[in-house]
């Protein structure tokens, strides 16, 4: 940490007129703690720094006080593609090519199926898979994404070139939700390398805008490693005007997780607006084939404002939208509840209501077995670090135990 940072805190908190008693219940944190961190005795956690920028409106300065800045992803190299398929990819791509052989995948004779049934039977079964990857561990999925997107992609390059477009650009959603199954799953150089080749494909396939929705992807994995920079600067490449409204939507939430996460208030609030603005655009709802980002949440710019304001210190105002937001998630879509779940959980946590906090966490502790996620538990680490503060609390200790459970390095 910044030898400033405490003596920052110190100054700001006596300019605004509060006593350390104040400042503490104000945040919901022990005096004892903070005295010392305004010392130099202790480290002050993002949370905490993200917490006293946005009561102090000191825009994002502690933060950056007490957080190592870090490496900007935008430079750094997409990892390799899945060697499971790469060289079936190789024979897909080049132009002129018709033999199932070269891939391993000879159907005895099946038909071109690019305009025919057995195509929407394919379109039909990706859209069961992601009902699937709601309920569903993703490491037992990922095997049967990986086989039906060589599948889909072998099926293209016996179809005649002049109808194998629709194949192509279906076996790039497969390959796009076989990337988020591996993140899922805790893989970022697979979720990485799958998303390269969705867009490889989407490209071959004549659709020159999913290249661009990889970016709004890579910084998804940015993002979870605490990577503000990177993920910003990934999220504005994918914004350029010519693009699709939905993806320019979808990296303009993106790139306010981004500000988010260094308590850059004005522009996450500057790109949540550009982003609602995006996706309530009749090109962005009235689009064909699967849709692109999540199907489950009702309003994605509302949602990700909830996450944002807890990122940016102001848990309350955080807890109003998202407890809304959530009640209109759809019962089935467990691992979306889940994700969007702890974040309220740990939002109330942050704004003192702590035995509602272990109610929440409480009904979807028990949802994890079924639905492990990397990304997810991120949230819930972030969940018991901020319940720890609270170990006299009864509803705390009754938690602990499932807590522990899901974070164990068997289930990570």
């Amino acid at each position: 940490m910044s030898t400033t940072f405490g003596p920052e805190l110190r100054r700001l908190r006596q300019e605004a007129g509060l006593t350390l008693t104040e400042f503490s219940a104000a945040l919901n944190y022990d005096k004892g703690h903070l005295s010392k961190v305004e010392r130099g005795e202790r480290s002050a956690s993002p949370e905490l720094a993200r917490r006293c920028d946005a009561f102090l409106s000191a825009d994002g300065e502690l933060h950056r006080l007490a957080v190592r800045p870090e490496t900007d992803s935008d430079t750094t190299e997409t990892p390799a593609a899945p060697s499971l398929w790469r060289a079936g990819r190789r024979a897909v791509l080049a132009a002129g090519t018709g033999s199932l052989i070269d891939l391993g995948l000879k159907l005895g004779g099946q038909a071109p199926f690019a305009t025919g049934p057995l195509l929407s039977s394919f379109r039909a079964q990706f859209d069961q898979l992601r009902k699937l990857g709601q309920s569903t561990a993703p490491k037992i999925l990922l095997p049967l994404l990986e086989t039906q997107t060589r599948t889909v992609v072998g099926l293209a390059a016996d179809t005649p070139s002049t109808t194998r477009a629709p194949a192509l650009l279906l076996a790039s959603r497969f390959a796009e939700f076989t990337g988020w199954m591996a993140q899922e799953a805790g893989d970022s150089g697979a979720a990485l390398g799958w998303t390269s080749e969705a867009a490889e494909l989407a490209r071959a396939g004549g659709d020159p805008y999913l290249g661009s929705y990889a970016l709004v992807r890579r910084a998804l994995v940015t993002l979870y490693s605490g990577d503000a920079a990177g993920t910003i600067a990934l999220a504005r490449r994918a914004q350029n005007n010519g693009l699709p409204p939905r993806i320019r939507g979808l990296a303009a939430q993106r790139e306010a997780q981004g500000h988010a996460l260094v308590g850059n208030e004005r522009d996450c609030l500057r790109s949540l607006d550009r982003a609602r603005e995006l996706l309530d655009s009749d090109d962005a709802r009235n689009g064909t084939g699967p849709v692109i980002g999540t199907t489950h949440v009702n309003d994605p710019a509302a949602m990700t404002t909830g996450w944002c304001l807890h990122d940016l210190g102001r848990p309350k105002a955080a807890v109003e939208v998202l407890d809304r937001e959530c009640r209109r998630l759809p019962p089935h879509a467990l691992r979306t509840r889940a994700r969007y779940g702890f974040r309220r959980s740990l939002a109330h946590a942050a704004s003192g209501e702590v035995e509602h906090a272990c109610t929440i966490a409480g009904e979807f502790l028990g949802l994890m077995s079924a639905v492990p996620s990397a990304t997810v538990n991120s949230d819930i680490r972030r969940l018991a670090r901020e319940l720890s503060r609270f170990r006299s609390s009864r509803a705390v200790r009754d938690l602990q135990p499932a807590l522990a459970q899901v974070l164990a390095p068997a289930n990570d």
